[in-house]
Order: C-alpha cells, then structure tokens, then sequence
C-alpha cells in the first residue's frame, strides 16, 4: 500500500498497536517505530513481542496512550508514517480520531489507515447488535452470539455439508485471521463503539486538510474495512491542538 520496498530511514507511529504484530513488521522494514495502545493488555503484548524479536531496541518505543488524548498526541511529534488499520472507528469520536491522527503526518508524509465501510442500514443494524451484546450480562450474551453466528456460518456450513466436507470452512477461519472462529466471532460482536464511513467521506475529509489520497482498496461495499492511503501535500502545516 506504501509502494515502497522497505522503511529505512523513516519515522512511523502504530495507532492502536494491538498485540505489535504489525508494529513487529514496519520495524523489520527498518523504520523506527512508536507503538502505543488504549488498552494495558495490549501494550503489554506488544512489550513481549519487542522483547522477542528486538530486546533493548531503543529504535522501537511502546507506550499506553489514546487517539483522543492532545496533550499525550502533542507531545509525540510528527512521523513519515502515520499507521492505524481497524482502530479510529472504535474509538466512539472517529472524526475527532481521524483529525488526530492527520495532525501527527510530517511534511510529505503519509497517513494509511482502514475504516468500516458504511453500508447504511445494515450497518446500522450491526451497531444495535454491537451495542446491545456490551449491555447484557455476561450470561445473557449467548442471545446475541448464537443467532449471529448461525447467520455469519450457516452458508458455509451448508456449502461444506453438501460436499461431504463439514465444517471444514470453520477449522480453516482460525489459520487466515489468527485467532479461533469463535474468538473472531465475539471480536466482531462485541467490537463497540462501532462507527462507519463511505469512501468519498473520508477522502473528501482529509483533501480539506492538506492531503492528497495516493491509494484507496475498499472492500466491495461489505461490512469490511476500505484502506487509504494519503500523502501530506507540502505548505503550510498547523500544530497539533494540545
């Protein structure tokens, strides 16, 4: 998405780092890296995988911090690249987010990130779903799962019974994305705040703010993630609101 054969010599933030899966990859590239996350877990993941792969690298920080903090964001200064897949739309104040985040790209630099696609009704639909499995009690929340994961699987499992393969389709979900299809499933239910935005919106959003979109890969109007990627056009560059 970068075009661009490696990250030497480039500076790069990981909005929302997660585990530092990806925070792992841009340092291996031979950028240097921050990482920082909402959630102590998280960070916590990161920290060992740095210890792991790159022990007392002082070229990769990892920090507890927010997309909506200004005074932390502030303080961390401008990158070559700004990173954030699947994150600001989580956040409950996406825009704001998405502002945020624009305010940490240098001069010429770029900004890549991924946000849910609106798809309008259905998407509003997913987030009563999503909203309303995070008030229910622990013990009641199997009343949201399960119909959910018979209208998530029931095509495939029909598919893999038809051809005397059965659940072949759920046993093979864990390899692509990393984590059980049961993980996956309470990720994609309990994943709230959950907001959305149609291409043109985003685009439209940072072009008024000194960006130049360079690549866009959407996701086929699903309820996927479309990717952008934008370059801060060079001029003049307001300070990061503190």
């Amino acid at each position: 998405m970068l075009e661009v054969p490696d990250l030497r010599g480039s500076t790069l933030v990981d909005i929302g780092c997660g585990s530092g899966l990806f925070s792992l990859a841009a340092r291996r590239l031979g950028a240097r890296v921050h990482s920082f996350d909402y959630d102590p877990q998280s960070v916590a993941c990161a920290q060992e995988l740095r210890e792991r792969y790159f022990a007392g690298d002082s070229d990769w920080t990892i920090e507890q911090g927010s997309a909506l903090d200004l005074p932390y964001l502030g303080r961390l200064g401008r990158f070559d690249v700004v990173y954030s897949w699947g994150v600001l739309h989580h956040t409950g104040a996406m825009w704001q987010a998405l502002e945020n985040a624009g305010n940490l790209v240098a001069r010429g630099g770029r900004l890549f990130i991924a946000i849910y696609n609106d798809q309008g009704n259905a998407s509003r639909r997913w987030r009563t779903v999503k909203r309303t499995y995070n008030r229910l009690p622990v013990s009641l929340r199997f009343l949201v799962t399960i119909p959910v994961l018979v209208q998530l699987w029931w095509r495939r499992a029909l598919k893999d019974f038809l051809r005397l393969r059965p659940f072949t389709s759920w046993r093979g979900e864990g390899k692509e994305r990393g984590m059980s299809p049961w993980r996956d499933l309470i990720d994609w239910v309990g994943g709230y705040p959950f907001e959305v935005a149609r291409p043109e919106a985003i685009i439209d959003f940072y072009i008024k703010r000194g960006f130049m979109l360079t690549r866009l890969a959407t996701c086929g109007g699903s309820l996927g993630c479309n990717e952008f990627v934008f370059v801060r056009l060079p001029g003049l560059l307001a300070e990061p609101e503190q």
